[in-house]
């Protein structure tokens, strides 16, 4: 009678180091978008249209793919049908009948449109709401207090890039008087409406996060899409200060970073 032996499977597991980091490509985006956002001062006319196409791509992509990372890829699915389709809806209304933001208009440098928002637009919410609901969720445990700081620093962002876009020439308001002071081309309307959108957008995310997060979640932190989000206000408001002419908009980008920043450190003494 003859014995068999059989091999047994290899249960070797790859060394530590061999494996891949969760983390690097929100962090590469991140570091690219930063690296790109650098750029914007420095370039004009076509190469500017260029850059600003590049940012508003690598700070979706970021949104999305540290999404899908970190919660899996339903959140990430729903992140973008969500965002897109509130984005879409709240600007056209908004083209149609100046509510709730006042009445503006995008010119041709943004490209293609869906019902007279174009397409670069519902990105750039992508861009900017991730984060700030990564922020919300750092600082507040609290549903209603969470959803309130979300909306409080999208809407915050968009004070400092408007001036920016209608310094470039990517849209204009009909009546941008009375603004905020210091900034004389956006309307105070448009922050109401961007506190409007965002309360509502940011109650949906915080719903959808709640119901599509894979088991586990967040698998990776909230350090790439924070650090993008640092950077395009701090950074923003520095460009804006030192190279784009616009010393208000760059004094309420600092302005409205010093609460978040105290909260910040005020979170971290209290550990």
């Amino acid at each position: 009678m003859t014995t068999q032996v059989t091999k047994p499977r290899s249960t070797a597991v790859a060394p530590r180091s061999l494996r891949p980091n969760p983390a690097a490509v929100p962090l590469v985006l991140a570091l690219l978008l930063i690296a790109t956002a650098i750029a914007y001062p420095l370039t004009s006319g076509g190469a500017r249209d260029a850059v600003s196409w590049t940012i508003v791509g690598l700070g979706s992509a970021l949104s999305l793919v540290h999404a899908g990372t970190s919660r899996g890829r339903r959140t990430a699915l729903g992140l973008l049908l969500l965002v897109g389709g509130t984005a879409v809806a709240f600007e056209a209304v908004g083209l149609a009948t100046g509510f709730p933001y006042g009445e503006y208009r995008y010119s041709d440098a943004l490209g293609p449109t869906l019902l007279g928002v174009p397409f670069l637009v519902p990105l750039a919410w992508l861009m900017m709401a991730w984060p700030s609901f990564l922020l919300a969720e750092h600082l507040a445990r609290r549903r209603p207090v969470r959803i309130a700081v979300a909306a409080a620093v999208f809407a915050a962002w968009d004070v400092v890039l408007d001036p920016q876009m209608v310094q470039a020439g990517y849209w204009t308001w009909t009546h941008p008087q009375p603004g905020l002071p210091g900034i004389d081309t956006v309307p105070l309307t448009n922050l109401a409406g961007w506190l409007l959108a965002g309360t509502v957008l940011m109650t949906a995310l915080d719903l959808l996060v709640a119901r599509t997060r894979a088991a586990g979640s967040p698998r990776i932190g909230p350090a790439a899409p924070l650090l993008a989000l640092a950077w395009m206000t701090l950074g923003g408001a520095l460009a804006h200060a030192g190279w784009l002419g616009l010393p208000g908009s760059a004094a309420w980008g600092v302005a409205l970073a010093v609460p978040v920043l105290g909260a910040l450190a005020l979170q971290r003494w209290r550990r």
